[in-house]
């Protein structure tokens, strides 16, 4: 595959469509993974309104227990997805989903409950919907690096790091601050 065709398709302008897609395989993956009690986040680019984006679902799966949802992976097999393991990050499970055509269109990390992992994704995903100004920068460094004359998908993701690291910790002390100032519900 030439570098033009790398880079084509590779982002998309946000699409509001994202939402329901992610909204239709939340609904299927609790059903096939019923009775296991599963929570599911939209996270990822596709999350974030206005923000371009590889045009792949990211679900955030928190589950009490990761045994219990060993014991279940066949019915998330069911539905398409491949399993990847760890695949990198110790304490998650991590499915892919590809499209007839061998294109990702889901990725689907599940955690235990009290994984630190699941406050730093939803920490981002929340902080950048709240800083329009951070999102764009986000999407404005995106857009540069596919566009860069070296452009590859290890390079994208590798020029993402260092925004992605600095803003999930700046995200992490906002969200803080917005469970302080949040009312108690007692």
């Amino acid at each position: 595959m030439g570098q033009d065709d790398a880079r084509t398709g590779f982002i998309l302008p946000h699409d509001p469509a994202w939402q329901q897609a992610f909204s239709q395989e939340a609904a299927a993956l609790r059903a096939a993974l019923s009775p296991l009690s599963i929570a599911l986040h939209h996270i990822g680019s596709t999350a974030i309104a206005g923000l371009a984006a590889k045009p792949v679902i990211d679900l955030l799966g928190v589950v009490p227990d990761l045994a219990e949802l060993d014991a279940s992976s066949v019915n998330v097999l069911g539905l398409g997805y491949s399993a990847k393991g760890e695949n990198g990050i110790t304490g998650r499970r991590f499915f892919e989903k590809r499209n007839t055509n061998n294109q990702r269109t889901h990725h689907l990390h599940i955690f235990a409950q009290d994984a630190p992992q699941i406050t730093a994704h939803l920490a981002f995903r929340d902080y950048l919907i709240a800083h329009p100004d951070v999102a764009a920068a986000y999407g404005a460094l995106k857009q540069s690096l596919v566009l860069a004359p070296d452009f590859s998908r290890a390079r994208y993701i590798n020029g993402k790091a260092a925004f992605i690291q600095c803003t999930t910790q700046t995200a992490l002390l906002w969200a803080v601050r917005q469970d302080s100032t949040s009312p108690s519900a007692d």
